[in-house]
């Protein structure tokens, strides 16, 4: 396997916008190669079969939707309320809306696990690890409500964010005078997080 880090973060960003643009049947290597601008053959060099690629994949959009961690810093400087929690629920639908090639290519990694079981469970772990940690770090933050707010919480600010960019036309006006996506994040904390 080559060793370049740079190019190969080329190659696994390039992936990421293949998937968001064109589904994982469009990702091969070539795609890939093409998409980087590299000579054919590069991707090959870097990734030793696709499920690689794919598994990269899932790494790298972690990486460019996590939380900033001085922006993290800053908000639990906050009191521990739900106006904190609806804080944290609108900077992941800021960054989910900022990088929504990311969050569109991450939807696919789900359409494609669904698919292959294969990647279905390394995936699976992925995303129950990320849950995990969403769970330790609401407990650990002190912020109101149990596993199970978050839980449900996670759950709903998933589907809003699959409508919001996917097919974000089904929301408008489904709450009148409700904004979407900014007032829908405030409906759902304050109907999931206890007050304080």
């Amino acid at each position: 396997m080559a060793g370049n880090p740079e190019r190969r973060a080329a190659l696994v960003d390039a992936g990421v916008e293949l998937l968001a643009r064109e589904g994982a049947r469009g990702l091969t290597f070539r795609a890939v190669d093409a998409e980087a601008g590299v000579p054919v053959g590069t991707a090959s060099n870097y990734f030793t079969d696709r499920e690689d690629l794919l598994r990269q994949i899932d790494a790298r959009l972690h990486a460019r939707l996590a939380p900033d961690p001085e922006v993290l810093a800053g908000l639990l400087a906050r009191p521990k309320d739900r106006s904190l929690v609806t804080a944290f629920m609108h900077d992941l639908m800021g960054r989910a809306t900022r990088d929504r090639t990311g969050y569109l290519a991450l939807l696919e990694m789900r359409l494609e696990a669904s698919r292959r079981p294969e990647l279905r469970a390394s995936f699976t772990k992925s995303v129950r690890g990320d849950l995990d940690e969403a769970l330790a770090f609401h407990r650990s933050a002190g912020l109101p409500g149990g596993d199970e707010v978050v839980t449900v919480l996670y759950l709903a600010m998933l589907g809003l964010l699959l409508e919001h960019l996917t097919l974000p036309d089904v929301l408008d006006g489904v709450l009148p005078g409700v904004t979407v996506p900014d007032g829908l994040v405030e409906r759902i904390t304050a109907t999931v997080v206890p007050e304080a």
